[in-house]
């Protein structure tokens, strides 16, 4: 049983999840980094604040069930990704001016997508959790937290080749949805 399993099942008093985040802090950082680094210029959501504010919700859901190093990132991945969409929901509402556009004066053009893309990808992942929960893990764990598709698959306790295949039908329920909607 590796160290992360052990403070993750800390026998009678729950979770270490301060032990595991000490632990992990350098990569969730890096994926926090990795998966802000597409969002559009201006948005205040820095690498070190998503993974604090991910920390602070897991920390504060009582009671957290978690049973390994798998579970412990799919958990973060989804947090990782709730916190994404809280923060463009609270940019975009009209009460806070979210119909004007903001204007950043920047020398590098970065291709990332814009809110409403990203709310319709939870919404569209909302759905796919209906019908393929796995497949949802799996787009969180590549888009959300930045996981390659090696890491991944050994999380998921899949093969490369079958998490490939599961991508690529996520892939097409996901642009199948919004393009639709």
């Amino acid at each position: 049983m590796s160290e992360i399993t052990q403070w993750l099942s800390a026998d009678g008093g729950g979770p270490d999840l301060q032990a595991v985040f000490d632990q992990l802090y350098p990569e969730l950082k890096r994926l926090a980094q990795a998966r802000l680094q597409v969002m559009s210029p201006g948005q205040t959501l820095t690498p070190t604040v998503l993974v604090h504010e991910a920390y602070d919700r897991l920390i504060n859901t009582n009671p957290l069930n978690l049973n390994g190093r798998r579970h412990f990132f799919a958990t973060a991945a989804k947090c990782m990704r709730y916190i994404v969409v809280d923060q463009l929901r609270s940019q975009s509402a009209l009460k806070r001016g979210g119909d004007q556009i903001a204007i950043t004066l920047t020398e590098q053009i970065t291709a990332g997508e814009t809110p409403t893309d990203l709310l319709d990808l939870d919404r569209a992942l909302d759905e796919l959790d209906q019908i393929k929960p796995l497949q949802r893990e799996l787009v969180e764990l590549r888009f959300f937290a930045g996981l390659s598709m090696a890491e991944s698959a050994q999380l998921l306790d899949l093969s490369e080749r079958t998490a490939w295949r599961e991508w690529d039908k996520a892939r097409a329920f996901l642009h199948a949805r919004m393009a639709s909607g």
